[in-house]
């Protein structure tokens, strides 16, 4: 890890395992949430596998996992350096808000599957009024989750102006 003047890299460590242990009691696997957790606290927002390897003091292999998982959920992005094989793996100022752009799809999916299932299942039945509950809960969320997304960019844009990415 590159340091910077006046940065304690110890206190960096300590700052990525409690961020990963608080992003691992939410669910997030302990590697993932290594690997997420260090690239944020990056100033560049991006690393290299070696460069995460080499932090975390983990295996190559390790990275790679935790990448991919974290590529699949939309958690961060793959570059390639200019005029190298090599890949960056990159987190975004706007992470947090395009996973959960991302879920609002799984949503969505997740009530198309539901209203299935009620018609399926029969929308009297024991099952059928528990999957018509858990739909009705989905949509209710979503309608508040959009209408949130929107103020949030126009917080955000009055808070750190239009600037999709910093370095």
């Amino acid at each position: 890890m590159s340091e910077v003047a006046g940065r304690d890299p110890e206190a960096v460590s300590r700052f990525v395992e409690r961020f990963a242990a608080q992003l691992v009691e939410a669910g997030l696997a302990r590697m993932p949430a290594r690997v997420f957790a260090a690239l944020l606290a990056s100033d560049s927002g991006a690393l290299t596998s070696a460069e995460l390897s080499e932090q975390l003091q983990v295996s190559p292999a390790g990275v790679s996992g935790a990448v991919r998982y974290l590529s699949q959920v939309h958690m961060l992005s793959r570059e390639r350096e200019p005029g190298s094989r090599r890949e960056r793996y990159r987190v975004h100022s706007d992470q947090w808000y395009q996973a959960l752009t991302n879920r609002e799809a799984i949503i969505k999916r997740w009530e198309d599957a539901l209203r299935e299932g009620v018609a399926s299942l029969g929308a009297e039945t024991p099952a059928g009024h528990r999957l018509a509950e858990t739909l009705a809960f989905f949509e209710f969320i979503e309608k508040d989750v959009a209408e949130m997304m929107e103020r949030w960019r126009v917080r955000r844009a009055e808070l750190f102006g239009d600037d999709q990415d910093r370095p």
